[in-house]
């Protein structure tokens, strides 16, 4: 596996902490926010010159449907039952399927440029040597293959002893990438794996379709915390994650959005908005 020091060749980073934000310039920070922030900056990686960005970022109570999902039969009525349960609900630009998020769930993008260098799977793998590396005092059983009964199976589902953590998504836009990774840090990761389930159950009632949606299986899903039995919480994972770019550069900024930047951003929000209006009106 390409470790991900060879894939961030960078010495400098732009390190954005989103994890705290209520609003972000005039918009409130959802999970639409986030996705429309991940694609500026990849908008701007654009140049040998581009600093890598890494960002984290928190969203209470949502579920984050992939594209797929937006097609399920009943899909109003798994959005009213994630309502009925505190959750709103959005539809992402990036590969996948349903993932719930709350405050016990760190999100991290990874924003790198020359993609025509890089391929996608080096990417994949990059992330998951940098979540190795960050916790490799912790745990060296950290393992990476699908874990087909999770919600959000794919290839690169991060699992100890066979119970997934973590999953990957990676979104390109012209000349840059966002790699994805939720973490599911604190609480308890079959309560999360039950409410997905139940989306699934509600929306698509059993029928046939195109699409092969996970028979979603909530003893194969846990946090770090339960996994590691150690206190592991969203900040200190946080500091993790700051510690292990520290270790790899000579220099980490924090700059905020440019104007060109945020004239994307308010371009690439409207197109997330315009993506979940059928959603929207049902909840």
């Amino acid at each position: 596996m390409k470790n991900w020091k060879d894939v961030v060749a960078h010495r400098r980073f732009r390190y954005l902490d989103h994890s705290k934000k209520s609003f972000f310039h005039g918009k409130s920070y959802t999970a639409l926010t986030s996705f429309a922030v991940d694609d500026v900056l990849s908008l701007f990686a654009y140049s040998e010159e581009a600093v890598p960005a890494v960002r984290l970022w928190v969203h209470p109570d949502t579920v984050v449907l992939g594209i797929p999902d937006s097609r399920l039969p009943y899909l109003e009525d798994g959005v009213r039952l994630l309502v009925d349960r505190g959750y709103q609900t959005i539809v992402r630009n990036s590969g996948g399927l349903a993932v719930a998020l709350d405050a016990g769930v760190l999100n991290i993008s990874l924003v790198l440029s020359d993609m025509k260098r890089i391929s996608i799977y080096d990417c994949y793998e990059a992330m998951v040597s940098f979540i190795r590396y960050i916790l490799q005092d912790l745990t060296d059983e950290i393992e990476a293959y699908e874990i087909t009964s999770s919600y959000c199976p794919g290839d690169y589902d991060l699992s100890i002893d066979g119970r997934k953590f973590a999953g990957i998504s990676q979104r390109r836009v012209k000349d840059g990438a966002a790699i994805q990774i939720y973490l599911d840090v604190e609480g308890k990761g079959r309560e999360r794996a039950r409410l997905i389930r139940d989306f699934y159950d509600v929306a698509k009632k059993g029928e046939e379709t195109k699409f092969d949606y996970p028979d979603v299986d909530p003893s194969v899903m846990a946090s770090l915390s339960e996994l590691l039995d150690v206190a592991l919480t969203v900040d200190a994972m946080k500091e993790r994650v700051l510690q292990g770019i520290r270790d790899v550069s000579d220099r980490i900024v924090t700059d905020d959005f440019s104007d060109e930047e945020l004239i994307q951003f308010e371009k690439r929000y409207e197109l997330m908005v315009k993506r979940n209006e059928d959603v929207s009106k049902m909840q």
